[in-house]
This record gives structure tokens, sequence and C-alpha cells, in this order.
């Protein structure tokens, strides 16, 4: 039996997700490649339980047009197409040339070219360049530059878009600097504030989940 992938983190009780994780079925073809890869090349990728509600939402919202700050190998991306279906798009940013190469690959793979709209470069520089409306945003980018990001991904949110900010609670240690590691010190603090902000922002409703590696959803009002 392969090991779970997906380390444990510090949100939840570790029996909890070690039952999460073995109830939810497990992926095959392509996705189990893609974590695989991740697994043993330390590349991030959304926790299982984590891929499964951005599946669910995706589906109940019956969002078509998704934009995605953070590539990396195109797992979320490919969740995303997945859970769209053939008349989906989702426009997805990565600046790490290493892995667009891998996310062309498999985003080749999936059949899904035609739906994946993959852009270069520095997502703060892209966001301001983009036209059109969202109707739901994934951001898992730059933990530390997620307040960066906000103001444009509000204007490219459609009202009544959900907003979606993965590793919100950064293994537990946004919540309690007894869990800080010293190196880590700078991004613990920007994330905080970036959750004040969103949580008492007059154009987002905003609840924070206890997920994976913790997860914010704001509804754009």
């Amino acid at each position: 039996m392969i090991k779970e992938l997906f380390t444990l983190s510090n949100i939840t009780l570790p029996f909890v997700e070690e039952y999460i994780r073995g109830i939810l079925p497990s992926n095959e073809g392509l996705f189990r490649e893609m974590e695989l890869y991740a697994d043993e090349n330390h590349v991030p990728i959304v926790h299982k339980e984590v891929g499964v509600l951005l599946q669910v939402i995706t589906k109940s919202t019956r969002a078509k047009k998704v934009l995605e700050v953070g590539t990396a190998i195109a797992y979320s991306t490919l969740l995303f197409c997945e859970a769209m279906g053939d008349n989906g798009h989702i426009t997805t940013i990565e600046r790490n040339a290493k892995r667009i190469c891998l996310a062309r690959e498999n985003i080749k793979k999936a059949n899904k070219t035609n739906n994946v709209h993959l852009l270069e470069g520095d997502a703060t520089e892209i966001l301001k360049s983009l036209e059109g409306k969202y109707d739901l945003i994934f951001l898992d980018g730059a933990k530390g530059h997620y307040k960066d990001f906000l103001n444009d991904c509000i204007n490219l949110l459609n009202p009544g878009g959900l907003l979606i900010s993965d590793n919100i609670l950064y293994k537990g240690m946004v919540a309690t600097d007894d869990l800080v590691v010293r190196r880590q010190r700078t991004i613990v603090n920007r994330m905080r504030e970036y959750l004040q902000y969103i949580c008492n922002h007059s154009q987002l409703d905003t609840s924070i989940i206890p997920i994976g590696d913790g997860l914010a959803i704001s509804y754009k009002k």
C-alpha cells in the first residue's frame, strides 16, 4: 500500500485528517502521477480534502470561468477543469520556469489545452493586465503577497463570485506564535494581516475553514 502523499498539518487533529483522507476515494491516472511527482519532488499541491472541496464548490456554483494564481504543475488547474466540464475555462498564472514546462505537459496529457490559458510571469503585474470577469478566483501563489493581489482580484471577480485563498493558516503558525518558525515570521505576519483585511472588507463575506492548510472562502457582495 502506497503511503499517504499529503503530510499532516497542525490545522486539525492528526487522527481526524487521517480519517478524512482515508475515506475519500483515491485518484487514478494523471492525477495520481502528479501526486507522486509532487511528493517525490517537494512540489506543493492542494491537499486531498481541499481538492475535493474545490471541485464541489465549482460544481455547485456552476462556475465556468476561473482564475488561478499559482499553477505549479497544474494539479489544481486540472481539478477545476474536470469540475467545470468541457465548457469551462481557466486562466492560470505561474512564474517558475521548470513548473511551467511540467504544467504544460500535464495540461496536454489531460487534453485540456483548449480549456487552459497559462500565463507566465509575476502575478502582481499580470493581474493588472487582465480583462473580463471571473466566477471564481483561486489564490495559491506566493503566500506573503496575497494582500498585494487582493484589489485586482476583487475587481476581476463577478458579483456573487468566490475568492478562495489556500494555505491561509500556514501549518498552524498563523493561529499561534507557539508554532512560528523564525524564518517564516514575515509570511505569517503578512498572512495574519491579509486575513484581518478580508474578514472586514466591505465588499466581501469571508469564512475561514480549518481544512488542509487552511482555506478562506470570500463571497463578493
